[in-house]
């Protein structure tokens, strides 16, 4: 009983507290990307304001169905940081963040709009890139903790992660760039003007559409961040600072590589997960059959 009240009381505060330090985080990095490029820059607290203005903004839509996708898009990703936070299966954390993202996709095909269709195909194939790599995190976590429970793997005895899964780590990092949308990767959509789709996936998006968007990029952020967390089980403040360089490592690259083709985005990120993920799980793998895990 103790255990379900506290998974209870971690899927709410994230539910409550993501938000806030996702927009934070978002306003960080908007100043920080100013700083590199000699510019004063909007304040932090500059995406509460976006968001806010959006929320009063008159409703137009390319298509009213939109509205219920991009709404069923914020509902599941904030599912999954609450499954996740909550210490739940890290395999149906997967699963609906994949079930997150077809509805984004969906909302941006309703539209009749080439920009949002060609982001929409994209976005697709970054779900496509994203999947696998989130599925060896799981079979990874497992192999090392011989649990799929969340709770269970950040409180695992012994070694962080870490330690077994630097390949698997290494290639997260690498998904983390696309799924915060940043370059080289920023195929689908960019948060910087640096994309030459504009805002791609998002660009029919207006008023509460495009509101409910920002703020379920801010669930996903800290929902991946939390992801660099729970490499580092049992050690939660090393945890804390490795996904916050990890962020701050990921607006750098942001700012001096200039954004890749979807080819060798798909291209370059699955050679990454083939050669550092599966081997790395391959290796375990062994390990665990002769007895040295």
């Amino acid at each position: 009983m103790n255990q379900i009240i506290l998974m209870v009381i971690g899927a709410v505060v994230f539910l409550i507290a993501a938000p806030f330090l996702g927009g934070i985080l978002s306003g960080i990095d908007r100043k920080l990307t100013a700083k590199m490029q000699s510019r004063r820059g909007p304040p932090i607290l500059q995406p509460f304001y976006d968001v806010a203005k959006l929320w009063h903004k008159e409703k137009v839509f390319a298509n009213p169905v939109e509205k219920i996708f991009t709404i069923s898009y914020l509902v599941f990703i904030a599912l999954s940081g609450a499954l996740l936070f909550g210490g739940f299966n890290i395999l149906l954390i997967v699963f609906c963040l994949a079930l997150a993202h077809t509805f984004i996709i969906l909302a941006a095909y309703a539209a009749n709009a080439p920009y949002s269709h060609i982001g929409a195909e994209r976005e697709l194939l970054s779900v496509m890139v994203a999947e696998p790599i989130l599925i060896l995190i799981g079979a990874g976590l497992f192999m090392v903790t011989g649990t799929f429970m969340v709770s269970e793997i950040f409180f695992a005895s012994g070694l962080p992660a870490i330690c077994y899964l630097p390949g698997v780590f290494v290639a997260l990092i690498a998904v983390l760039t696309l799924k915060l949308r940043k370059s080289p990767f920023d195929i689908s959509t960019s948060h910087h003007a640096h994309q030459e789709l504009v805002k791609g996936v998002t660009s029919s998006f207006a008023g509460k559409t495009l509101a409910n968007v920002e703020i379920a990029h801010w669930y996903e952020t800290v929902i991946f961040l939390g992801l660099i967390v729970l490499f580092f089980g049992g050690y939660p403040i090393l945890g804390i600072i490795v996904a916050l360089a990890a962020f701050i490592l990921e607006i750098v690259i942001d700012n001096i590589f200039p954004r890749v083709t979807w080819q060798m985005t798909v291209k370059s990120l699955w050679l990454i997960t083939l050669i550092l993920g599966v081997i790395n799980i391959i290796v375990i793998g062994i390990l665990s059959a002769g007895g040295m895990l």
